[in-house]
Parts: C-alpha cells; sequence; structure tokens
C-alpha cells in the first residue's frame, strides 16, 4: 500500500493548547520506519498550514474559531482527497479532533456512501446550541451529516457527508446532555464504555465494522488517542478515565484492518506538552500498525 502521510497540527477547535504539535510527536516516534518495515511505500506531505491561534480573532464564543477551522477544513479536503484520487491511503496526523471536517470531506469527495467508526471518548455530535463550550472539535460529526452552522457543514460546497446510520462510535463515555438527544435523534450508533465492559471489545467491534461497511462500503477510521485509559494515553487533550486499555485498543485496530474496508484513518489529540517520554505518541504509531497491518504472528 502507498500511504501518504499528512499533517494537520490545528489547535483551534478546543480550549487546552498542545495539540498542534502531534504530528511531529508521531513522527519522531517512527511512523515512517515502522511503516516501511511492514511493507508499505511511505511519501509525506508535510503539515498543511495552520494558523496559531493567537495570530486569528475568536469570534462568536459559540464558535470558536470558525473562520480559521473553515479554511483549514477545505486545505485539508482537497489534499485528501488528491491522495486518494492518486491511489494513496491517507494516513492523516492531528491536531484536535475539528481536523476530522477537512478529513472526512475530502475522502467523502470520493467515496459517497461512507461509513465512519470513530473511536473516541466523546461524541462530538453537539451543535452551536447544544455545546456547553463553543469548541468546535466537540461539533464535527453533527456538522459532517449536515447538522448545526452552515459553514461547518458545507465545507466542499455540499452537505451532508455521511449518513448517520452509517456512523458507529465506540469507546464513549463522557456525552453532554443535548448531544445525546442528537444522537439518539439521528440513529447514530454508539457503544459506551459500559458496552464494551458487557460485551467485549471483540462484539462491539465487529458490529461495528458490519454496520459501518455493510454493503461492502468503505470505512474511515478516526482514532482520537483519549479514548485510551489516561494511565495508557497520558499525553492527550481531554483525558477521561475509565478508557480503552492497550489490549482493547489494539484488538479494535486489528479488527478494522482484517475487514479489508478501511480506505483512510486519522489519529488525533496527541498534545506532548501533557505526554511522558512521547509515551502517547509512541502508542499512535503502535496503534496505527496495528491498523495497517502488523500483526503479534
Amino acid at each position: 500500500m502507498h500511504i501518504r502521510v499528512i499533517g494537520a497540527p490545528i489547535d483551534l477547535g478546543a480550549d487546552r493548547r498542545g495539540v498542534d504539535i502531534g504530528p511531529s510527536a508521531i513522527r519522531y516516534a517512527g511512523l515512517h520506519d515502522h511503516l516501511r518495515a511492514l511493507g508499505h511505500t511511505v511519501s509525506d506531505f508535510g503539515n498543511i498550514h495552520v494558523p496559531q491561534p493567537e495570530s486569528r480573532p475568536i469570534g462568536s464564543p459559540k464558535l470558536k474559531y470558525l473562520d480559521p477551522i473553515v479554511e483549514v477544513s477545505e486545505e485539508l479536503a482537497n489534499v485528501v482527497t488528491d491522495a486518494l484520487q492518486s491511489d494513496q491511503f491517507p494516513l492523516i496526523l492531528g491536531g484536535d479532533h475539528s481536523m476530522a471536517l477537512g478529513s472526512i470531506s475530502g475522502v467523502a469527495n470520493v467515496h459517497k456512501n461512507l461509513g465512519i467508526i470513530w473511536v473516541d471518548a466523546h461524541g462530538d455530535f453537539n451543535i452551536e446550541e447544544t455545546s456547553p463550550s463553543g469548541n468546535i472539535h466537540g461539533m464535527i460529526l453533527a456538522a459532517l451529516v449536515g447538522q448545526g452552522n452552515s459553514r461547518l457543514t458545507h465545507i466542499g460546497g455540499w452537505a451532508p457527508k455521511l449518513n448517520p446510520e452509517n456512523i458507529v462510535i465506540v469507546g464513549a463515555r463522557d456525552l453532554d446532555p443535548g448531544e445525546q438527544d442528537l444522537l439518539r435523534k439521528h440513529r447514530v450508533h454508539v457503544y459506551t464504555m459500559s458496552d464494551v465492559d458487557r460485551y467485549g471489545m471483540s462484539n462491539i467491534m465487529s458490529q461495528a465494522i458490519e454496520i459501518a461497511g455493510r454493503q461492502d462500503q468503505p470505512i474511515h477510521l478516526s482514532l482520537d488517542m483519549d479514548s485510551l485509559d489516561p494511565r495508557e494515553a497520558p499525553g492527550v487533550g481531554t483525558p477521561v478515565r475509565g478508557g480503552l486499555s492497550y489490549r482493547e485498543a489494539h484488538l479494535a485496530m486489528e479488527m478494522v484492518s482484517d475487514s479489508k474496508h478501511m480506505v483512510s484513518m486519522d489519529v488525533v489529540e496527541v498534545n506532548s506538552i501533557l505526554d511522558r517520554e512521547n509515551a502517547t505518541a509512541r502508542l499512535a504509531v503502535e496503534l496505527i500498525l496495528s491498523a495497517l497491518g502488523k500483526k503479534i504472528l
């Protein structure tokens, strides 16, 4: 497989600073060499340009940094679309989860009936009216299904990008009240950590892949490192106790790989300022490798 690595060091969608270093930290953890050792061809696009928060006005407190996030999303969507049209696998490194607005829009330009597996402690299904913070990283999935501010929903000039019934959230454990109502209303499939505990990761992922990949449709995998327990991944933007274990996360990635449905992947929320000896970035590399074919035997 020819993998195009794309850095999206966006630090505009959340309040806590530091995730803009994430793409560099993941590269520094040996990503390219490990991917080549698996037999992949790797080319690196470098990082798209992202303005620093200090250089741009925050805008509305209900939609913080809307203008630069839209600009970055448009550029990232074009880069991802170009990778797919060049028969390359886009691997996008974040940055906060607002970058998925651009990455998934770019994939949806090519794959019109796209399934999503969203591995995250959070649902990211708020809209302007339900968000308690105004942080756009918590509105991305809603925007992709056409809900919320039109400037977010219409990246690339069209909406919606996704059918909500093709979205599966895995590992949720921190959902806002208004967000819960929206997730139910739009019939998004949500597997909480309670579900993982009750039914096991193998069963959860089997169902997730069946839903997102129904009728052989392609899957985009979005991995937020805060889906893991903070003991495993200390360097994340929004840590929440009680997350996925090391083994559960690897199993999830391996099962997506085995499905042969994945056409693109993004990895977000590595915060090197909060990390210890680049441990979270190194774990991100391990999980990327599992998603892209690495096996124990």
